[in-house]
């Protein structure tokens, strides 16, 4: 309840802080110095969310990262992108892909977290994420068609392009516009993340106005 709390607060607080705040590069972000090409329309401001599902600071920051979600502006679009690192990473980042491509990633995202750091799955093997994603309205069978479909494959491979091209060595990340780099030590903890991204929204505002 209470990190609940203090995320529905953050959340509020969210735009007064970031128009307050200036940030710095190399101190609260990073500057890529060969921006990743955006894949959000071309009006839209992109923030994409790095995360792996395993991870246990990915997961602390969900629903401080959603309350702030819900305050952006309609220019802004998020785009989460699963990690890649090899193992079970990767396998995650495939299990992502392949409910997106099912049409139940959104509703099955914050369940895929919850059951690996509440019920303690480790959602690893493909028959445990078939029988996962069996509780969302697919068949087990269509989940691994899935799964093992060269268009998931794909766009595994495009996340760790992507991922490459964004010199991450960890999560969680906030990535603005495909140029500014926001990470838990950039930004002096998991939970200043979104107050550094927001500004950073404003800065491309800024820069697109002129």
């Amino acid at each position: 309840m209470f990190k609940v709390f203090v995320a529905a607060v953050a959340g509020l607080a969210l735009s007064t802080a970031a128009s307050a705040q200036t940030v710095v590069e190399g101190q609260d972000y990073t500057l890529l110095e060969n921006p990743v090409a955006t894949v959000a329309d071309d009006d839209h401001i992109e923030v994409t969310e790095v995360f792996w599902f395993g991870c246990p600071h990915c997961y602390g920051l969900q629903d401080t990262v959603n309350e702030w979600y819900d305050t952006l502006d309609d220019d802004v679009e998020v785009i989460k992108m699963p990690a890649t690192m090899g193992g079970n990473w990767n396998t995650h980042a495939t299990a992502f892909y392949a409910a997106q491509s099912l049409g139940i990633e959104e509703e099955l995202h914050q369940d895929f977290f919850d059951a690996i750091h509440q019920d303690g799955q480790s959602l690893t093997d493909e028959d445990d994420i078939a029988a996962f994603f069996a509780n969302y309205g697919v068949t087990e069978d269509e989940a691994k068609k899935a799964l093992n479909s060269f268009p998931v494959r794909s766009e595994t491979n495009k996340a760790n392009s992507r991922m490459r091209e964004m010199r991450l060595m960890g999560v969680p990340a906030l990535v603005v516009d495909g140029r500014f780099v926001v990470t838990p030590s950039t930004a002096g903890g998991a939970d200043n993340m979104p107050v550094v991204a927001e500004a950073l929204i404003e800065q491309v505002r800024s820069e697109r106005a002129e």
